[in-house]
């Protein structure tokens, strides 16, 4: 063989196969990275037990050092580790000093993701745990938020509340009472971002009780569930098992979602919302009312009317529904009707002092018209004879005003404006019953 060609054959002998030096270098990589998921597992694995021990020893500053080192590694963490971290970290929330919502809301998310993760899995290690930390946190928020509402702060309360239903969704009832507080606390936007909430969720409110009466003291008594109850029952100590729902609180929703909007002056979401109850509700008074209330609130008294009659027909013996027809009428410049219905009113309910001081005050409104006359009077022989005919008719109105207004002080003693009023009228009729009422004020008055 040619030297040129033994030579070129020992350079293609010795050179490197590049392949197998691809395949080389791979196998070494897919070694460390094993290598380094095996230190990062390890890693993890001494900072949970670190947090652990911290936490059961109460050093918290520590724990959080522990869990921060972990969670830059969490990405690459097996179930398990990642549902011991998270239950870690709801723990050191849970135990920590600060009880601002911020760090307890922390601390029910990472006990909610632990959830999250062992449903997934199906390892419940620290599930039942979770949960209970979870109870705990939104037993506290209830704590709270009570404390709150005694104290006037009810905006804090709706906050508290609100985070209570945002760590356990299915509880709308938290909502609700969320909404209630905002309303409380005039902070109309938040409310109204709540009760909207709410509608969508469907949410009607009405809940079952479900109650027994104690053999021993023969009271009714309320229980958290059927089953206890029935244990109740069964051993001895309760009797008259019962059932019983409470009503929707749909009207209630839709009521002040509708004032909100009239507040704001966006009247026509205010109808629409009302319009959106009615569909579910056609037939419910209290939502009718609150219609009507709606209509009067926005000044459109001929449609108020229009619904409160319809009301009536439905409860014609009810007489707050005929007062606020008189009401109505009074204000659309109808007194011949307004003074009908809280004649209405008085036949159902004789002592509705209202009632009495409304048809009164109509009564006596009619004087301002006479006085005018009186004054523009001269001094002529007709003049004077028309100045007797209009003082008799002032007098006349008098009397027939008086019978109400004792009404409304024998519905009501204390009410020293009527009593004020029946003191100038008897002394306008010369009637010796004006000491009586004089002395009376006094006594109202503090002897003043």
């Amino acid at each position: 063989m040619p030297l040129m060609a033994r030579l070129l054959m020992k350079q293609q002998t010795n050179k490197k196969n590049p392949i197998k030096k691809t395949q080389v270098m791979r196998t070494k990589f897919i070694i460390a990275f094993f290598l380094t998921i095996s230190a990062i597992g390890f890693s993890q694995k001494k900072g949970l037990k670190a947090a652990d021990r911290a936490l059961k020893s109460g050093n918290l500053e520590v724990a959080n050092d522990a869990l921060k080192a972990v969670e830059g590694q969490l990405d690459v963490a097996d179930d398990k580790m990642k549902a011991q971290f998270y239950f870690l970290k709801g723990q050191l929330g849970a135990a920590s000093t600060d009880k601002s919502l911020e760090v307890i809301e922390n601390a029910a998310m990472a006990y909610a993701k632990v959830l999250e993760i062992e449903e997934t899995s199906g390892n419940k290690k620290y599930s039942g745990k979770a949960d209970t930390g979870i109870q705990t946190l939104r037993q506290s928020l209830v704590e709270q938020a009570v404390a709150d509402q005694k104290e006037g702060r009810n905006k804090e309360a709706a906050d508290k509340l609100y985070l209570g239903y945002k760590t356990k969704k299915s509880d709308t009832s938290y909502l609700y009472f969320a909404a209630s507080n905002a309303v409380n606390g005039k902070d109309y936007d938040t409310a109204l971002k709540y009760y909207n909430e709410l509608v969508d969720l469907g949410y009607n409110g009405s809940e079952e009780r479900f109650v027994a009466t104690n053999k021993e003291t023969g009271e009714v008594e309320p229980f958290d569930s059927k089953d206890l109850r029935d244990f109740s029952v069964k051993a001895g100590t309760h009797i008259k098992p019962e059932t019983t729902s409470t009503g929707s609180r749909r009207s209630e929703i839709t009521k002040n979602i509708a004032l909100i909007y009239i507040s704001q002056g966006k009247d026509e979401e205010a109808i629409k919302a009302m319009e959106a109850a009615k569909k579910d509700n056609p037939n419910d008074p209290a939502l009718m009312q609150e219609e009507a209330n709606m209509f009067y609130k926005l000044g459109n008294l001929t449609k108020y009317q229009e619904l409160m009659r319809k009301i009536v027909e439905n409860d014609p013996e009810n007489p707050n529904l005929l007062y606020n027809l008189g009401v109505s009428a009074a204000r659309l410049g109808d007194n011949d009707q307004a003074v009908e219905y809280y004649k209405k009113a008085l036949e159902i309910k004789p002592d509705y002092t209202s009632a009495q001081i409304n048809i009164a005050a109509i009564i006596l409104s009619g004087e301002a018209a006479l006085n005018e006359e009186m004054n523009s009077l001269g001094t002529s022989n007709a003049d004077y004879k028309r100045f007797d005919i209009l003082k008799k008719q002032k007098q006349d109105l008098y009397r027939e005003a008086v019978p109400y207004l004792e009404g409304a002080i024998e519905s009501k003693p204390d009410n020293a404006e009527a009593v004020r009023t029946l003191m100038q009228i008897f002394y306008q009729l010369d009637d010796p019953k004006a000491e009586d009422m004089k002395n009376k004020l006094k006594a109202l008055e503090g002897g003043n």
